[in-house]
């Protein structure tokens, strides 16, 4: 999947309309523990993810980023309670754009990324909510890891007919008008 050497870490700012225009890769990691949204969601620390980063122009002339961001998380299972490590991959696909409505003329392939003014801006940042997205919603391990019978409550029961709470209307619009 990656072909970049992650033994440094990501830079943590710089000009992405710059680098951009220059077609510059950037590849390194990034210490989850820097990732204060994801970091409150694990049940262990000490993660990196591992991210390349690919700054250029598209062919519709729009400046773009796009590469992939990876980590292997450590959630606690919702199941047995227990920590489980969940392979989270991170696709990165973004044009740079400076308001919200050069955002909106933006085709559906891509996501915006908003930068300032200034132009320098918070890698980290982005790569923390291209991280997120991918989070899975539930963490669990793939094995059943509790007891079978824990999955159950007892003989099913069958559900009660339930009056149609439409009749009354029915009734009401079959009767005279007075």
């Amino acid at each position: 999947m990656f072909s970049a050497p992650f033994d440094k870490p990501l830079p943590r700012q710089g000009d992405p309309r710059k680098f951009a225009q220059q077609g510059v890769r950037i590849s390194g990691y990034v210490p989850v523990d820097q990732l204060t949204r994801i970091q409150d969601l694990l049940s262990e620390e000490g993660a990196q993810a591992r991210v390349d980063l690919t700054f250029g122009i598209s062919e519709a002339g729009k400046l773009v980023v796009e590469g992939s961001a990876a980590a292997d998380l450590v959630f606690t299972c919702q199941r047995c309670l227990g920590p489980v490590t969940v392979a989270v991959d991170a696709q990165i696909e973004l044009a740079l754009v400076r308001t919200e409505e050069e955002a909106r003329q933006l085709p559906r392939a891509l996501d915006p990324w908003i930068l300032p003014e200034d132009g320098n801006t918070d890698f980290y940042t982005m790569v923390e909510e291209e991280l997120l997205l991918s989070l899975p919603s539930v963490a669990y391990h793939e094995a059943l890891c509790i007891d079978e019978q824990l999955l159950s409550s007892g003989e099913p029961v069958e559900p009660e007919p339930t009056k149609n709470p439409f009749q009354v209307l029915k009734q009401l619009k079959g009767s005279p008008k007075s």
